[in-house]
């Protein structure tokens, strides 16, 4: 790697190793990364605080550890990319294919995500505290405990994700699936469930809803159960 790409603000185009990266991070300088390849890179436990991923091949890559404080991900390629125990406050995700990466541990404290795909990820004991996110499919993910207390949640795709112990409480979720999720010990009181695809809802899962709002047709889906007909 030549010496005039370490005096640029912003790498476009390049395939990065681990030693690539840490002259850049010794600056302490935020660093733009457009169309870079970083994929199966271990970035593990580096200070990559500010920084911008843009168009970036991330997958399988280890951010086990590091510190990505206010970092942001654009468009970025991560399937099974490794973010365990990162500090991620403050970060920004938007239109990334995150799909079974993992969020373990993670602090995601105040952090976006918008548009993003993360099927299959895991985010168990991660702290997303005031988190926000935005038409995110979260199929078959793990975030058992996570809290969307008072939250307007618009397309997240909740189906077949672990959500026990979920707090769902006032929240009002507006085109989303909670379509056979694991809901065991979620609370949904106050929640605004009318435009919500509660599909697979048995009558036996009624009690989970207690408090929640849901629509006639909602309704009649559980006394069908029952064998009633709702005209």
């Amino acid at each position: 790697m030549t010496d005039d790409l370490f005096a640029a603000p912003v790498i476009d185009g390049k395939s990065l190793t681990r030693a690539d990266i840490e002259p850049l991070v010794a600056r302490r300088i935020p660093v733009r990364l457009t169309d870079c390849d970083l994929e199966q890179v271990d970035l593990s436990k580096l200070d990559l605080t500010g920084w911008t991923f843009e168009r970036c091949t991330i997958r399988r890559t280890d951010f086990s550890r590091a510190t990505l404080e206010a970092t942001t991900w654009q468009s970025c390629r991560g399937a099974f990319a490794d973010f365990v125990a990162a500090d991620l406050t403050e970060a920004s995700f938007a239109s990334c294919d995150l799909n079974n990466a993992l969020f373990r541990r993670a602090t995601l404290r105040s952090a976006t995500i918008r548009g993003c795909k993360l099927t299959g990820a895991d985010l168990a004991d991660a702290a997303a505290i005031d988190i926000r996110v935005d038409e995110v499919l979260f199929i078959g993910a793990k975030m058992p405990g996570w809290s969307f207390r008072k939250q307007s949640l618009k397309r997240i795709d909740f189906s077949q994700a672990d959500l026990r112990k979920c707090d769902f409480r006032a929240a009002t979720l507006d085109e989303c699936s909670l379509r056979d999720a694991v809901l065991d010990g979620a609370s949904f009181a106050g929640a605004d469930l009318r435009n919500a695809d509660l599909g697979g809802l048995r009558l036996t899962d009624a009690s989970r809803f207690r408090g929640a709002t849901i629509s006639n047709e909602q309704a009649g889906q559980l006394l069908a159960e029952l064998g009633l007909n709702v005209r």
